[in-house]
């Protein structure tokens, strides 16, 4: 049964033309009546010509204007860096006893870095952080001697932009409280990185099909693409 709230929103807002993100975000925020402040969520159809899992997109976006939440960074490194992760403001740090601590299943954060010559240790804990999508990945500078930086990144705004199983990609791009032009860079952020990933793929025709954006506890609207990928 719907809530009063939703039964008040717009309907059949899906069957409305498509329309720039910069025509659509004063309706997105009208729509976002909680009393939280409700992300703004894109979500990408992919061509279906594409078998399911015929495309496996996995990559990281650093958007511009943050995320609008506070990042819970946890690290993996030897001794030596422990000090200079502590001092980049990562929640957790440590070495065997934090790995000791995620097998036993004490998984108090949402993203995990780490050093090198400490993978080979986390790479035990596949079926343990596989399915949470917290594996350190070399190509999302997850796996990096350079921990600062990819502490910074992390809780300055950085996504990872990955396909489900159907071939559909999900993500927040921020909250109703940014402006429009905070919400704007970030969206471009998100489509500037897909352009570039399609050409890491081999693909029938375009990449996507469809973008479709909405809050929280809203309803959704179709984005119009200014051009084809």
């Amino acid at each position: 049964m719907m809530s009063k709230r939703y039964n008040k929103l717009p309907k059949d807002s899906k069957e409305l033309n498509a329309e720039p993100v910069d025509k659509i975000l004063d309706k997105i925020k009208a729509n976002c009546t909680t009393k939280f402040d409700e992300s703004v969520d894109l979500s990408f159809r992919i061509n279906n010509k594409q078998k399911k899992n015929e495309i496996n997109l996995r990559t990281i976006v650093n958007l511009p204007g943050g995320t609008g939440k506070n990042v819970k960074v946890a690290v993996v490194c030897e001794d030596s860096k422990t000090e200079e992760a502590k001092n980049a403001n990562a929640d957790l740090v440590g070495g065997d006893d934090l790995v000791e601590k995620i097998k036993n299943g004490e998984i108090n954060f949402e993203k995990l870095i780490c050093t090198p010559s400490m993978m080979i240790k986390l790479s035990k804990l596949g079926k343990v952080l596989g399915p949470k999508g917290l594996m350190p990945n070399p190509k999302l500078g997850t796996v990096t001697n350079d921990i600062v930086k990819a502490i910074n990144e992390a809780k300055a705004g950085q996504v990872e932009i990955r396909n489900d199983k159907d071939g559909n990609i999900g993500l927040s791009i921020g909250k109703k409280s940014f402006d429009d032009d905070k919400l704007i860079k970030n969206y471009n952020a998100v489509i500037e990185t897909l352009e570039k990933e399609k050409s890491n793929l081999t693909i029938k025709g375009d990449l996507i099909r469809q973008v479709f954006i909405t809050s929280s506890m809203g309803v959704s609207y179709k984005i119009k693409l200014e051009k084809s990928f």
